[in-house]
């Protein structure tokens, strides 16, 4: 380590600035997406077995519920737009400008040059959990996603149900393809009841067992067409590790719902992002 210089105190005292502050975003109609919420009714049901993924679609201004049926289960959770996947959820945009662990009224942004909210958060059962002693909180956009590239460097072990895996297989059911052709489309993801931190000695991501008991549930509402993929993590709760045959798994439910008027009064899918794209060119 280097010396520290004499002024090390005064340069690590400097305050902290927020990179983007969101005074300016609109702020999401709960109010009016609880009324909604009220009167909707179920249109399509998935359950997802333990260590594997499935697809699902989501229309625009309907909600859809994930959920823990029988117990504590993290799941891996990627967005699409359903007709154009290059356009998928940016979890470290969504980090930068809601924090690295997400709940009710934060939004799930879309990639450049997109920039649109996909999705909101409209309920949270463990939204009393908060901060830990250890500094965990729940509903990450932080990790990545367990995958047999990582396993198998540390390892040197072959592993098929990490979620990466897990997600392209079903991504790839969906579109008729194999998982080698469309893995590149899987990307960082919401970890869905996975309560994770950073230790505060060594800066480094930990796990620790999930809070989520049978009958928890995250609730979102679609702001543009979604093409969905979950994985049930093959962790379980994640609480031991996330790449195993041992751990305790659950399934976990998608449920999607469709509001009684068909959509929210006033209400249309935002547009992708205004900025010209000109870079600066001439």
């Amino acid at each position: 380590m280097t010396r520290a210089p004499q002024d090390a105190d005064a340069r690590r005292a400097a305050c902290p600035v927020i990179c983007y502050p969101t005074d300016t975003l609109p702020a999401p109609p709960l109010e009016r997406l609880a009324r909604l919420r009220a009167g909707a009714g179920e249109v399509a049901r998935h359950v997802i077995a333990p260590r594997e993924a499935r697809a699902f679609t989501v229309p625009a201004g309907h909600f859809f519920r994930i959920a823990c049926p029988e117990g504590a289960q993290v799941g891996d959770l990627n967005l699409f737009a359903a007709d154009d996947l290059s356009e998928r959820f940016f979890s470290g945009k969504t980090r930068a400008l809601h924090g690295s662990h997400v709940t009710t009224g934060a939004r799930l942004w879309s990639c450049l040059p997109f920039l649109r909210p996909m999705a909101t958060i409209t309920a949270d059962s463990l939204d009393w959990y908060g901060v830990d002693a250890d500094g965990g909180r729940v509903h990450d956009v932080i990790g990545t996603r367990c995958d047999p590239y990582t396993h198998h460097l540390l390892s040197g072990q072959e592993y098929h149900h990490c979620c990466h895996s897990n997600l392209a297989r079903a991504l790839a059911a969906h579109l008729e393809r194999a998982p080698q052709e469309v893995e590149h489309h899987v990307h960082d993801v919401l970890n869905v009841f996975m309560c994770t931190g950073f230790t505060r000695d060594t800066g480094q991501y930990f796990m620790k067992a999930s809070p989520a008991r049978a009958g928890d549930h995250l609730e979102l509402f679609a702001e543009i067409d979604l093409l969905g993929v979950l994985s049930a993590c093959p962790g379980g709760d994640c609480g031991a590790e996330h790449s195993s045959d041992a751990a305790r798994c659950h399934p976990l439910e998608v449920t999607v719902l469709r509001p009684q008027d068909g959509t929210a009064e006033g209400w249309q899918s935002p547009a992708p992002n205004g900025y010209s794209r000109r870079h600066g060119a001439v």
